[in-house]
């Protein structure tokens, strides 16, 4: 018995050896043999637009699109700007808004504000043959969880909470619209009269004194985003037309 245990110990112990030898061989050939793998090396396309995708993105350029932000306007941290969106001094845009230029052009004036969670969208083409791209001009209020979708506003105007403008929609300068407004497609709110309701009709015709309140409360909002964008780094989209404009002129960037 004794015997036959120390045999099985010794083969045991001699098939180990040979496992530890063949492995130690295996590695050795492959370090030796084994060419070292070449790194693939994607080259970007010059029509493609250069931009930092790590995290969320408040810029989202399309194609050869990419949104311009004025220096001194206020984006959220939150916010998204898709393709042809403008965004011109003094405006705010405010927590969770969505501004989808992918189809057509966006333009939010001078001292405008989008405020949170509103969607602003343009349509390839208007069916009522007015233009399709969505215009905000200049001193607008744009209410909380709004939509807006290829209208025009024109300036000193404000939109109330939850209102929504389709297609070929139109409201002109110095109008207010009250919350949960629904202007149909095509539908023109003429200037200083106070419309609401679904669909929205005519109330009554604003005073001069509210009438002057509208780019007041503009203003009023432009200086509370000051509070808030200096809380980020300035953050802008013209360093990049720098950048161009050096290249064109040969200077190194």
């Amino acid at each position: 018995m004794s015997t036959s245990l120390s045999r099985f110990s010794r083969r045991g112990g001699v098939a180990s050896n040979l496992i530890r030898r063949y492995f130690s061989a295996e590695a050795a050939v492959s370090t030796h043999t084994e060419a070292p793998k070449p790194e693939l090396t994607v080259s970007p396309s010059p029509d493609r637009a250069k931009w930092d995708y790590r995290g969320q993105r408040q810029i989202v350029p399309l194609g050869q699109w990419l949104p311009k932000v004025a220096v001194d306007a206020y984006v959220a941290p939150n916010v998204v700007l898709a393709g042809q969106v403008t965004v011109w001094d003094g405006s705010s845009v405010w927590n969770g808004a969505v501004l989808r230029g992918d189809l057509n052009k966006i333009t939010l004036g001078f001292c405008s504000n989008v405020q949170e969670r509103c969607v602003v969208h343009a349509a390839w083409s208007s069916p009522t043959g007015l233009p399709a791209e969505t215009l905000i001009d200049r001193y607008v209020t744009v209410g909380a969880y709004s939509l807006l979708r290829s209208c025009t506003i024109e300036p000193e105007c404000i939109i109330g909470q939850h209102s929504i403008l389709m297609e070929g929609s139109l409201v002109e300068t110095r109008s207010i619209l009250e919350a949960g407004s629904v202007v149909p497609p095509g539908r023109r709110i003429p200037s200083g009269e106070l419309w609401g309701g679904n669909p929205a009709r005519f109330i009554r015709t604003l005073t001069n004194e509210e009438t002057l309140e509208i780019p007041k409360l503009a203003v009023a909002i432009n200086h509370l985003s000051g509070d808030y964008f200096s809380e980020f780094l300035p953050y802008s989209t013209v360093y990049l037309e720098v950048e161009k404009f050096k290249k064109s002129l040969g200077i190194a960037v």
